[in-house]
C-alpha cells in the first residue's frame, strides 16, 4: 500500500513539473511566478510524503501521505526556506 502511494506522489509531482515546463532547480530563477514558486516548494513536501489538506494541493500532489509525513532533511528544509522567501519578495 505505501509503494503504490509513494507511486502516485512521485508522479503527480512529475507531472506538476511537466505541466509548467521546468525542472525544479530552475524554478526559483528570478522571474519565476508565484504559481511556479508554489508547486516547487510543495512538491518537495510531496516527496517526503506530506499529508495535504488543501484542495489545491490535494488536486496537484494527491491526497497520498507517508512517513516521513513532511518532515524535510536539511537540503530539503533550506531549499523551502529560499523558496519561502522568494515568495514573499514576490508578494505571493
Amino acid at each position: 500500500m505505501n509503494a503504490m502511494i509513494r507511486i502516485l506522489a512521485a508522479g503527480a509531482i512529475l507531472s506538476a513539473f511537466a505541466e509548467i515546463g521546468a525542472s525544479a532547480p530552475a524554478l526559483a530563477q528570478s522571474g519565476a511566478s508565484c504559481d511556479q514558486l508554489w508547486r516547487e516548494r510543495n512538491a518537495i513536501y510531496a516527496r517526503a510524503g506530506h499529508c495535504f489538506q488543501t484542495t489545491r494541493g490535494r488536486s496537484v500532489f494527491g491526497g497520498g501521505c507517508f512517513p516521513p509525513y513532511g518532515r524535510l532533511s536539511g537540503a530539503d528544509a533550506r531549499r523551502v526556506r529560499q523558496l519561502q522567501t522568494l515568495e514573499r519578495r514576490n508578494g505571493c
